[in-house]
């Protein structure tokens, strides 16, 4: 086996699912970053969850918006609910794990904050059970999907936004809601302080 051969092949197989997604999905980058937007520009904050890879994402947004992406500026309120080890092993262990990110919510989110819930898959419990909770709070909704954005996409309501990545590879969906992520990022920028140079 060539090994760099391999490594190639990985390079080419994620610059071609960027390339092929960008079509698909770069309205609905723009319509959720607007959707966020609008919610700093009021006072509210964002809320992130996701498990495993997509948990990593969730809390690497928040602390981008907390702190800065490329450009000083001041910092964004945003949570991941899924930082919290406390918080989720004690819920788990007194409720149910699949409440895990919606008990918080519950408590934490105010009417007019938007959740940001990521999953390759889009068929994680814990993760659809804090959408519902969100509608419940008078939350907008922005998910990160893949494949076929699962029971999360079937839960969207009026003015929630799917960002949903055409391709079946955990790997690759991944690395596109990275790319997906950093694109958000420096649109709230731009519409919140102007444009910078990219």
């Amino acid at each position: 086996m060539d090994l760099q051969q391999r490594v190639t092949q990985h390079f080419n197989h994620s610059v071609a699912t960027k390339q092929g997604a960008v079509a698909t999905i770069g309205p609905a980058i723009v319509q959720a970053s607007e959707l966020i937007t609008q919610s700093l520009l009021t006072g509210n904050k964002v809320m992130c969850c996701g498990i495993a890879g997509s948990g990593s994402l969730a809390q690497y947004f928040s602390s981008i918006l907390l702190t800065r992406f490329e450009r000083e500026r001041p910092g964004f309120p945003a949570i991941a609910l899924n930082a919290d080890t406390l918080a989720l092993t004690s819920i788990a262990n007194d409720f149910t794990y699949r409440e895990v990110f919606s008990k918080q919510l519950r408590v934490l989110a105010q009417e007019g904050d938007i959740l940001l819930a990521i999953s390759a898959s889009g068929n994680v419990r814990n993760t659809a059970e804090t959408i519902k909770a969100a509608h419940e709070r008078g939350l907008r909704v922005v998910i990160l999907t893949g494949r076929d954005g699962g029971e999360m996409s079937e839960l969207l309501e009026e003015g929630d936004v799917e960002i949903r990545v055409p391709a079946q590879s955990v790997a690759r969906i991944h690395e596109v809601h990275l790319l997906v992520l950093h694109s958000l990022c420096d649109l709230i920028d731009i519409q919140i302080f102007g444009e910078d140079e990219l």
